[in-house]
């Protein structure tokens, strides 16, 4: 059988790392699927380091729009980003050639108009390494899954975040004290902001939004709270009073024939099984009416387990599986994507107050006043940022109610600082 050639744009840690797979184990590739993989170009304006993996200086171009002229089956864009990388994918599907790609941005804001653009032109656009890494959860959705409806997706998908949280929880220390660590161990970027605030999340829970839910999910559609604001106390409180960890989830789920598509710090049941991954590990547990619960589990990043994921893409184009994303997206039966203030759940609220008499009493009849049933309440005699921290948790409430009530709270004069608020998902206690 004839060669599937492949022309790689980008050449930094994972394009560098697909080449190493596709050089080091392409005979067993050829052993596995009947066919061999040919790298037919690389395309990195930094043109040695393709040549230090040892690919011929003649299949090495410095400019990735230039290389889509050379003949080959798959352009695997891994560059990053919506600038270059966008023109490169339009150029490649314009000209016919099936397109494998990680970037998670780019699908999120602009995959509508991509797989238009890919089904005009009879090809495919494949994502699987753009959420989780290693992970197999797009063709999970997208094939193992395709006879469920899909009811929630809940997903630790950012290994930055969870390792500064694991951090936190593990040995008390702070958010700024664990995100230096991150930093200096290659875990987190100079500028954390995509991973510590939740953008980076929001891109993927988009993404798996989108397959869930066979609707075109946007980053402007997602609710984002990062995890700045979470102190060692709401993590020793969260654990010690409540039994709760604390988590950056990304969620999506179905809401009376309505989805959410959010991504914020949450308190889980501690015993559920997505409160046991830590460090930079990353999970989605997803539950379909008829499969039931399931979990996918691994490392989220980092070149091996990325490449590994952009390969089985390849591979997947090679033995001629091509569609890319199913055919509902482009028939206009779109389910409505709630709004922040319309979510329900219950709310963990730590307020910082003056130590007064009467100050629990305040609280409680300003929540009473917007229907807001209290679960449980404790003040701790410490002093904490001026004051002291008086903590509720609440039972479902919409959190148009809770931003009404925190409002008028923050606005008494023995409220020092403003009140923090994390929503609590009771998923059912499992080890």
């Amino acid at each position: 059988m004839d060669s599937f050639k492949v022309g790689i744009v980008g050449c930094g840690t994972v394009g560098g790392g697909v080449v190493k797979l596709l050089l080091e184990n392409g005979e067993l590739i050829r052993e596995r699927i009947g066919r061999p993989v040919e790298i037919a170009f690389v395309a990195d304006p930094q043109r040695e380091r393709a040549l230090a993996l040892g690919v011929p200086k003649e299949k090495v171009f410095p400019d990735g729009i230039e290389a889509l002229k050379a003949d080959c089956d798959a352009v695997v864009e891994l560059i990053g980003g919506t600038g270059i990388a966008k023109r490169v994918v339009e150029e490649a599907l314009k000209k016919g050639r099936h397109v494998v790609t990680a970037n998670k941005a780019l699908l999120a804001d602009y995959g509508e108009e991509l797989f238009r653009l890919a089904k005009e032109n009879g090809v495919s656009l494949k994502f699987e390494a753009s959420v989780g890494g290693g992970i197999p959860v797009i063709k999970a959705l997208r094939e193992g899954l395709a006879g469920n409806r899909i009811e929630a997706i809940y997903g630790i998908i950012n290994g930055t975040a969870n390792f500064i949280l694991t951090q936190m929880s593990q040995r008390g220390i702070s958010f700024e004290e664990a995100l230096k660590e991150a930093q200096e161990l290659g875990y987190a970027e100079a500028d954390p902001t995509l991973d510590v605030d939740g953008y980076d999340a929001a891109h993927k829970i988009a993404i798996l939004a989108t397959l869930a839910y066979c609707r075109f999910v946007k980053t402007e559609q997602v609710f984002v709270r990062g995890i700045r604001e979470i102190t060692p106390l709401d993590i020793e409180i969260a654990r010690e009073e409540f039994g709760y960890g604390v988590k950056l989830l990304a969620i999506t789920k179905l809401v009376n024939g309505e989805i959410e598509v959010r991504v914020h710090p949450t308190m889980i049941p501690e015993n559920h099984i997505l409160a046991s991954v830590n460090g930079v590990f990353n999970a989605c547990f997803v539950e379909g009416d008829f499969v039931g619960e399931t979990l996918f589990y691994g490392k989220g990043a980092g070149r091996e387990p990325t490449a590994s994921a952009v390969v089985s893409d390849i591979v997947d184009l090679a033995l001629g599986n091509t569609y890319a994303v199913p055919e509902c997206l482009f028939k206009g039966e779109n389910l409505r994507v709630r709004e922040p203030e319309e979510f329900t759940s219950s709310f963990y609220l730590r307020f910082t107050a003056l130590d007064r008499p009467g100050v629990l009493a305040k609280i409680a009849s300003i929540l009473g006043k917007h229907n807001i049933s209290i679960k449980m309440a404790l003040q701790k005699s410490i002093e904490f940022d001026g004051g002291v921290p008086v903590v509720m948790t609440t039972h479902p409430a919409p959190k148009k109610a809770i931003s009404l009530a925190i409002k008028e709270i923050d606005a008494l004069d023995v409220i020092v600082k403003p009140t923090f608020v994390c929503m609590i998902e009771e998923l059912e206690e499992r080890a």
